[in-house]
């Protein structure tokens, strides 16, 4: 029996650099470093001066966002996590799909933001990327610019949905919902942009002028079709930017 609310997209597509996002595992390294004996008051001076700058430095720039997930989503999406790795795919990891999630999100974000939709074929689903162009042709340059979404701006990510539906010749689909929250520092009208947060940020030196950066939400949805013997792909079907692009 058919599930309703299928989603259907074509097959056969070559593997994306969307599918790599979300499949290759992400490459963390930190590496401690262990200082040895100073030779002189000097040089620890100098360390504590240069280490001193750079903690102030940082929490100038840091702003933190705290996400508190619904109780009932996060439980319910598990499920389905479990549900993927037990019919779907043995392999699969929420913690790398976010990851690969968050570099797809930055890199298209930023495609829409310039106004490059040939160059979103293959990332994006083809019926989404008509709607997409009309409704940026509609938007002025700086909401426009409010659009893209930096690696290092993207605050918070969390997953919305999980779905999983079959259609009537047995064709099988998984679809996940990401939530993501980033700092913009493009210029908005105050009352542009509903229920975004502001933020003063200082970038610099003690004096300078704080940036005012927003805290602004987008909704992007990936699915993949998992029917046997399709090009694994996952491909972007829905794109929303809160007041921006709904």
């Amino acid at each position: 029996m058919a599930l309703p609310l299928l989603r259907c997209c074509s097959c056969n597509r070559p593997v994306s650099i969307l599918t790599r996002f979300l499949t290759s595992k992400p490459f963390l390294a930190t590496q401690s470093r262990r200082l040895g004996p100073v030779a002189s008051a000097v040089s620890d001076a100098r360390q504590y001066s240069s280490d001193s700058e750079r903690r102030r430095h940082e929490q100038k720039q840091k702003v933190v966002v705290v996400g508190i997930p619904n109780p009932f989503i996060w439980f319910r999406t598990r499920i389905y996590f479990f549900l993927i790795r037990a019919y779907f795919d043995k392999e699969f990891s929420i913690e790398e799909f976010t990851e690969g999630a968050k570099q797809a999100f930055s890199h298209v974000s930023r495609l829409l933001s310039q106004c490059q939709f040939e160059a979103l074929e293959g990332l994006v689903a083809k019926d989404l990327i008509g709607k997409l162009e009309e409704k940026c042709a509609q938007l002025p340059v700086s909401h426009q610019r409010a659009l893209s979404a930096e690696s290092d701006e993207i605050m918070y990510t969390t997953t919305g949905d999980v779905g999983i539906y079959y259609d009537d010749s047995g064709r099988k689909y998984v679809s996940i919902l990401m939530r993501f929250w980033y700092l913009t520092s493009a210029r908005l009208p105050d009352e542009s942009v509903e229920g975004a947060k502001i933020f003063q940020v200082v970038i610099g030196g003690e004096g300078e002028r704080p940036e005012t950066k927003r805290l602004l939400t987008a909704n992007y949805e990936f699915q993949r079709e998992f029917t046997q013997g399709v090009i694994p792909d996952w491909i972007i079907t829905r794109i929303e930017h809160s007041k921006l692009l709904d």
